[in-house]
């Protein structure tokens, strides 16, 4: 959220100044005044440092599960016929999250003044992104508000589960990869100068794998900070190089041809790119304005730049599915039932239910990742296990038989 610098004067009669931290000026205005004092001058601070900016992200997110719950309750609460501005009233006062809570208070505020809620929550793009919008703007134009968010929050709660389920079957391989990591470093560090100390000063000949794990611990020690420069150093440069046009779509085609994951991943866009442009669909949206949303919602450059030539093609009154079939990275399957969805007028049905194969498609091959992944991480330590009998103690057992 934005800061706000203001000068008042306190109930004591001090003139005082600072920051407050706020959705907009008139909820900075309403905070500065509950806290007793009479304001002078409010204006939103221009300057902003960026750890302080780092810091706010941080600490100031709405996460994907109070979004849906926020959907959802609004969802019930309409359906209900309880009034739009009262249903956000009754949801700012359950809602526990302090970011979401002054953006509902505000949005509230701003619906009762005569603003449409689409209008209103598109002041937040960090929270309620294009897609958002322009499903609830389909909703607001229809009337059917309440069936628009549940169908959202039922799509939204879909792409959720799964992104969960994926980002559950990594958390234990990460885990134990960081863990042996960070051992490997507290060794290199600590333990091998210790048990190679005997070795080197018996002067006798070591071998390959000796030399090498020597010259990698002496490193280590002696220059652990000018590794950890470099490793940052190694990682600004590539977030600055993926932020230009040209790094990302590099980047993006590159995580497409990885081993293993690249399947997964293309799945996971196919799935994204098909549930949101039925969810816009649904909602009433138009084909080309649909698709121009998925752009902004599939965040790699490959399907972005088919989604746009498709896009040209629709107005050109071409196929949908034309430019999916020339596509390396769109399985035959999915642009041959996105034809016939189509040319069957059935084309949301159709996607949703090359949806839901993908979406098991998905989660059956993550559960064969973990399976393998076990005996993998298995080998990894016997590996580095067998490395170091290999370069310490079987020297030292030599150097003792030589006595």
């Amino acid at each position: 959220m934005p800061f706000f610098e203001y000068k008042a004067i306190s109930a004591k009669g001090v003139k005082i100044s600072g920051k407050v931290e706020a959705v907009n000026l008139d909820v900075a205005a309403n905070i500065l005044r509950e806290k007793g004092l009479t304001i002078i001058d409010v204006f939103q601070s221009r300057k902003i440092e960026f750890l302080e900016q780092y810091l706010d992200r941080l600490l100031h997110k709405v996460s994907v599960k109070d979004l849906l719950i926020f959907l959802r309750q609004l969802s019930v609460l309409i359906s209900a016929n309880i009034s739009l501005v009262q249903s956000l009233r009754i949801i700012e006062k359950q809602t526990e999250n302090k970011t979401l809570k002054p953006i509902i208070i505000a949005v509230a505020d701003e619906v009762e003044g005569g603003n449409k809620l689409s209008d209103s929550l598109s002041c937040y793009p960090r929270i309620f992104n294009t897609f958002h919008i322009n499903i609830i703007k389909s909703g607001e134009t229809s009337g059917k508000l309440d069936e628009v968010l549940n169908y959202l929050a039922d799509e939204q709660e879909k792409d959720y589960e799964m992104m969960k389920k994926i980002t559950g079957a990594m958390i234990y391989p990460a885990f134990i990869l960081s863990g042996l990591l960070v051992v490997g470093v507290v060794m290199m560090i600590y333990v091998v100068p210790k048990l190679t100390a005997v070795l080197i000063e018996s002067g006798t000949e070591l071998p390959a794998t000796t030399r090498i794990l020597i010259k990698a611990s002496e490193f280590f020690t002696n220059f652990w900070w000018a590794a950890l420069i470099g490793l940052a150093v190694t990682f600004f440069i590539f977030k600055v190089i993926i932020k230009t046009k040209k790094g990302k779509h590099y980047w993006d085609i590159l995580k497409l041809h990885a081993p293993i994951f690249g399947k997964i991943l293309r799945k996971i866009y196919l799935v994204r790119l098909a549930r949101s442009f039925i969810t816009l669909i649904s909602g009433g949206v138009t084909i080309v304005a649909s698709l121009e949303v998925v752009v902004k919602v599939v965040d790699n450059s490959h399907y972005q730049n088919l989604i746009q030539k498709t896009i040209r093609e629709v107005k050109d009154g071409r196929s949908i599915a034309g430019e999916f079939f020339n596509d390396k990275f769109v399985p035959p399957m999915f642009a041959q039932m996105m034809a016939i969805g189509e040319e069957s007028g059935r084309i949301t049905h159709v996607l949703g239910k090359m949806t839901d194969f993908y979406t098991l498609e998905i989660e059956d091959t993550m559960g064969k990742i973990m399976t393998i992944m076990e005996p993998f991480i298995m080998i990894i330590m016997g590996i580095a296990v067998g490395t170091m009998v290999a370069a310490i103690i079987m020297p030292m057992y030599n150097l003792s038989n030589s006595f």
